[in-house]
């Protein structure tokens, strides 16, 4: 895999300005990114990624390429099947509860914070700040890319053909929005090991990224997963 720089001509100093919520105006200096369809093939195979698929706390500040971020946010919850499914919603590559996909990717990047989605594959800016930092750990803040977790909880729709009954409970949806962030998780650390990548899922500033983010009561940020490539160590 060449390693070039992400996003050609992207801004590489920006002023600090407050976070927009996700459907406001987009941020100055910043403009949606849209990203190129994902490569279907290439990789290690799947039984091959599971026996090196690790945690990598050492990762270096050197960008990815724009093709290998737009297959990372693919294979982490992108869509892989487009017709309408249960409720309503395409497929995606990782599965959510009675198909709610209520986690959203808040991705952190050195030029500002963007939110993930899936259609039309794309990234929206929210904030033209290095939010890195809120990841909570030290050596995260150097990886090109931090991935927030957030779960919304108005995805979780009740009635209208909702057929688990049960989803309008609280303790059933803290269990099913933590299952459904591992399974995501997961998605992340074996595109890594596929691609040669550095990845760590691990805890976060929730207060602060809250704030930051300005997100709705609706919204709860769980964790944070750091992805770029491996440190070299030194001889």
């Amino acid at each position: 895999m060449k390693r070039r720089t992400f996003i050609k001509g992207a801004v590489t100093a920006l002023p600090a300005i407050k976070a927009l919520g996700a459907g406001a105006a987009p941020p100055p200096g910043l403009e949606p990114i849209a990203l190129p369809q994902p490569a279907r093939d290439g990789g290690l195979p799947l039984l091959a990624a599971l026996q090196i698929r690790k945690t990598t706390r050492e990762i270096s500040p050197e960008s990815l390429p724009l093709q290998t971020l737009s297959g990372l946010l693919w294979a982490a919850f992108g869509v892989n099947r487009p017709e309408p499914l249960l409720m309503g919603k395409p497929g995606r590559t990782a599965a959510s509860a009675s198909n709610s996909q209520e986690i959203d990717l808040y991705v952190a990047l050195p030029q500002g914070v963007y939110l993930y989605e899936a259609v039309p594959h794309r990234l929206t800016p929210i904030a033209a700040v290095d939010f890195r930092a809120l990841s909570g750990r030290s050596q995260a803040v150097e990886a090109p890319v931090n991935i927030f977790y957030v779960v919304d909880l108005t995805r979780y729709v009740v009635g209208k053909g909702q057929p688990d009954p049960h989803i309008a409970d609280p303790e059933v949806q803290k269990s099913y929005y933590y299952v459904d962030t591992g399974l995501v998780a997961q998605n992340v650390y074996l595109f890594a090991a596929s691609q040669g990548l550095a990845a760590w899922f691990h805890n976060c500033d929730k207060e602060r990224t809250t704030r930051e983010f300005k997100l709705r009561p609706s919204q709860h940020v769980l964790f944070a997963q750091s992805v770029g490539y491996p440190k070299k160590r030194k001889r």
